[in-house]
């Protein structure tokens, strides 16, 4: 695959941007979701021909048949990363290696065409570099960054799309959650399951996320911030969240247990905590863990804490959790010292306040 650099986007500057003083009052309260910056990139993919067509464009919608495959069929993937305002005033992202060689697997396993790793790396730096202005300051705050791409050709019948649609889109972003890293209350799905063996739980598509918005709302009903979902096959072993990773905290033995892969996507956060958990003297396994275990171990105080992780939330702890049989939680609901130290560890090497030993930051000039 050849892939494109910087130097071959065609910029077409947006001919009305928002005002300086409209941005700033954007980003005085970013929220998350709710504002995205002047431009996006695009880039075409069609077959016999590769990749062509990058762009920088205005923001704005786009123009799609009512026969658009995406819209029938699902074809559809997409990334979440963040870049940051540093100490030293520069910008960096977060293992933005590591997003551009998971959206690759996630395109093959969803029948897509493999977007060349430079290339989507060079579409990030490209759309920095013109929508700088637009990533916040401030320890809670960042530049969310949502490559995408789906099938835009136009015909009805269930194959692979020939012509597929590149975009990035960009969106100032506070806390993911709005009380902070405040442990968050979780509802224990019983009836429904996130993703099965030999299905696309490991592949970052839309299709992931529908699923769950149901039992999202189940959680919400029943007084609770996030659902968990347990595995498809047993129906007993903690899965992962709508949209994070789950771990287990164990003090004595300096342990923690988290999920393994097959079924749950493979976090970029969630390996970073791997290394953050590991350096600070604790031993990760993972293997399955049963909702019966989690219910014993947190009522008897052998579990001492429990976080979810993501690119959005970064290091969630968690309080409460319910389902139909009750409630409980470890560490009296309130937010592990482990899980603080590993949060704050994360938001000072993305933000550039300590040194990054690992090499998980890229720094643009």
């Amino acid at each position: 695959m050849t892939g494109i650099d910087v130097s071959q986007f065609e910029i077409r500057p947006h001919p009305s941007p928002r005002s300086e003083s409209e941005r700033a009052a954007i980003l005085a309260n970013p929220g998350f979701g709710r504002d995205f910056t002047d431009h996006m990139v695009t880039i075409r993919y069609t077959e016999g021909k590769g990749w062509h067509s990058a762009e920088v464009v205005p923001y704005g919608p786009l123009s799609l048949s009512p026969a658009t495959a995406v819209l029938h069929y699902a074809q559809e993937i997409f990334e979440g990363m963040k870049a940051y305002h540093r100490a030293d005033g520069r910008i960096g992202l977060f293992r933005a290696e590591e997003n551009a060689a998971r959206f690759q697997r996630s395109a093959d396993r969803m029948a897509m065409p493999l977007l060349p790793e430079e290339t989507f790396l060079a579409s990030l730096r490209v759309l920095l570099e013109v929508d700088r202005a637009w990533v916040p300051e401030g320890e809670d705050t960042s530049l969310y960054l949502r490559p995408f791409m789906f099938a835009s050709e136009e015909f009805l019948g269930v194959r692979p799309a020939h012509e597929f649609l590149f975009s990035v889109i960009a969106s100032p972003a506070g806390a993911y959650f709005k009380s902070g890293p405040q442990p968050v209350s979780l509802w224990v799905s019983h009836e429904y399951t996130r993703a099965a063996p030999g299905g696309t739980g490991a592949a970052k598509c839309g299709g992931n996320y529908a699923t769950s918005l149901r039992p999202q709302a189940e959680a919400i009903e029943n007084g609770c911030e996030q659902v968990v979902f347990l595995d498809a096959v047993h129906r007993k072993y903690v899965d992962e969240l709508g949209g994070m990773n789950i771990f287990f905290v164990f003090d004595a033995d300096k342990t923690i247990v988290t999920p393994p892969l097959g079924t749950i996507l493979a976090g970029i956060t969630r390996d970073a905590v791997f290394t953050l958990a590991r350096d600070a003297g604790y031993q990760v396994h993972e293997r399955p863990y049963s909702i019966d275990e989690w219910r014993a171990d947190a009522r008897s105080g052998k579990l001492t804490e429990a976080f979810a992780c993501g690119t959005a939330a970064v290091v969630t702890p968690i309080g409460a959790v319910r389902d139909v049989h009750g409630e409980f939680s470890a560490s009296d609901g309130q937010a592990g010292p482990l899980t603080m130290q590993i949060r704050q560890t994360l938001l000072d090497i993305q933000h550039g306040k300590i040194p990054d030993p690992y090499g998980w930051t890229t720094v643009l000039d």
